[in-house]
This record gives structure tokens, sequence and C-alpha cells, in this order.
């Protein structure tokens, strides 16, 4: 399987999927922790991928989405953004609402 199959198979198989440098648990990186942070406090079940195993998953998100920081958070298949855009829109009740609509909370 090819780093572009184990992105798309993680992100089919995980409805909140947040690739981030360390683990919900033991985040590695101030900007992954603010965004675990964010889903751990709306109370939603996530799957994080520590992108620091593998150095290959770690450049091929950043390929994949066209997007060059880690975290970048996916629900439903649909890519949101990174920590900026998670915590302004946490901020706003704009990310419950999203959350809300694709029936996770």
């Amino acid at each position: 399987m090819n780093t572009k199959e184990k992105i798309n198979k993680l992100i089919d198989e995980n409805d909140i999927c947040l690739f981030m440098k360390g683990t919900p648990e033991s985040p590695q990186c101030g900007f992954s922790m603010a965004v675990s942070n964010v889903l751990k406090h709306l109370n939603v079940n996530f799957k994080g991928i520590n992108v620091l195993e593998d150095e290959n998953l770690r450049q091929g998100i950043k390929d994949f989405s066209d997007w060059p920081t880690i975290p970048q958070l996916y629900i439903k298949k649909e890519f949101i953004g990174g920590c900026d855009i998670i915590k302004e829109m946490f901020e706003k009740g704009e990310l419950k609402k999203l959350l809300a609509e694709k029936k996770l909370i």
C-alpha cells in the first residue's frame, strides 16, 4: 500500500481523523496539542495519527491535502484545516455546529 492509499484508508475508516505530531495522549507540538484539546473538549471520538512515526506519512499528508503544516483535521473525509482554522471555528461555535450537522455529537 502506498502512502496516498494509506492516507485514504485512514480518512475513510475514521469519521474524525487528526494527523498530528505525537498522539492525543502525548502531543509533541503545541499546535497538535491545541487541536487535540479542542476535540477532547467537544467530547468527540477521533483518531490521532502520529506523523512522526513515518516520514513518508508526514510528507504524504502535506502533499495529499496541498496544505503545508501539521496538524490537519479531516471530518467525514473532508479536510477542515490546521490549528488556526480549527481554533477559530471552535471559538465561533462553527466546529461544534459542523460536528452536529455530521451527526458526530
